[in-house]
């Protein structure tokens, strides 16, 4: 089955760029019909989509974050990142990569997560 796997700082100074890389192994991120998903779960609050990147590069952000939002992918690598800009301590949260595929109406694998605090 898909293994995803998000990596990256786990403190970000306010201002700063959160940048974080989801690896996946065991599919490809250029699977017909793929959608790779970021989400963040702040403390004490529910799940948040931030935006998308499906397996021909287009991309699609949650409208309150698109001003500060950019997925990007490397397919040579099997990853795609997230970069979160002008972070705040209200992006203080545990952030996931995900999958779907195209119809499928759910998210069907998951990475572990990550928590990523905003502070200085």
């Amino acid at each position: 089955q898909v293994q995803l796997q998000e990596s990256g700082p786990g403190l970000v100074k306010p201002s700063q760029t959160l940048s974080l890389i989801c690896s996946v192994s065991l599919g490809s991120i250029t699977t017909s019909r793929s959608y790779w998903s970021w989400i963040r779960q702040p403390p004490g609050k529910g799940l948040e989509w931030i935006g998308y990147i499906n397996y021909i590069g287009a991309t699609y952000y949650s409208p309150s974050l698109r001003s500060r939002t950019s997925i990007s992918r490397d397919t040579s690598k099997n990853q795609f990142t997230l970069q979160l800009t002008a972070a705040t301590p209200e992006d203080t949260a545990v952030y996931y990569c995900a999958r779907t595929i195209a119809g499928l109406g759910t998210l069907d694998y998951w990475g572990q997560g990550t928590q990523v605090t905003v502070s200085s």
